[in-house]
């Protein structure tokens, strides 16, 4: 599984597309990923351009990659078609999706002189077969064995309910009450066992970003 390299910090969560931030001369450059981790309206991404940005302000390079897994475009086709692949078929294609999207993402940050923060990872794809029943398999709990460590993993964490609002208001996809709980309460198991950061997602965008960067901080 996934795993970074300090215990949780409390109080303080397709191609992947680069949004990339030039450094000041003069100033050295520090290679280090942060994976930022959710459900969905969370604010991953959002924290995540906060994130680039703060980095910016430093004078220092900074990258947004996204890992998703084309769940919100299979919502939309379900919705527009009435129909959706039985949930073994949706998780296969998912994975395959996050697999690749992953591994495109690293070998980015892999020559990225500078800040990668990584908007979800191939932990997500596991927390997903969780709350649907499914088996964890092999290939995913493989690959991030192999995968290198990220400097820091930080899980967002919001109530299901205003995930939902969130959703609701972006009005982009939709996701239920009781998968969101799920899912939230499988994210919080594995970051208990496994060390991350655990940060409050409710606070604005501009407060969550600097105690996940005090949480990535504390690592280096």
């Amino acid at each position: 599984m996934l795993s970074s390299h300090s215990e949780p910090t409390a109080g303080v969560t397709q191609t992947p597309h680069p949004e990339h931030v030039e450094s000041r001369p003069g100033i050295p450059l520090r290679r280090r990923t942060i994976v930022l981790l959710g459900i969905d309206g969370a604010g991953k991404t959002t924290i995540g351009t906060a994130l680039v940005v703060g980095v910016r302000a430093a004078g220092l390079r900074a990258q947004l990659l996204r890992n998703p897994a084309g769940r919100r475009w299979m919502s939309r086709v379900t919705a527009r078609f009435g129909t959706a692949l039985p949930p073994v078929w949706a998780n296969r294609l998912e994975s395959v999706v996050r697999c690749v999207n992953v591994l495109l993402a690293h070998a980015r940050a892999a020559t990225f002189p500078g800040t990668t923060v990584m908007d979800r990872h191939v932990a997500c794809q596991l927390v997903l077969r969780s709350v649907r029943g499914l088996p964890r398999g092999r290939l995913l709990p493989w690959l991030l064995t192999r995968l290198p460590r990220p400097e820091a993993i930080i899980l967002i964490d919001v109530p299901a309910a205003v995930a939902h609002a969130r959703i609701v208001a972006r009005g982009e996809d939709s996701e239920t009450l009781s998968y969101l709980t799920s899912a939230r309460e499988s994210y919080l198991e594995i970051a208990t066992a496994k060390g991350w950061h655990v940060i409050d997602g409710v606070d604005t965008p501009a407060n969550v970003a600097r105690n996940a960067m005090r949480a990535a901080s504390h690592n280096a």
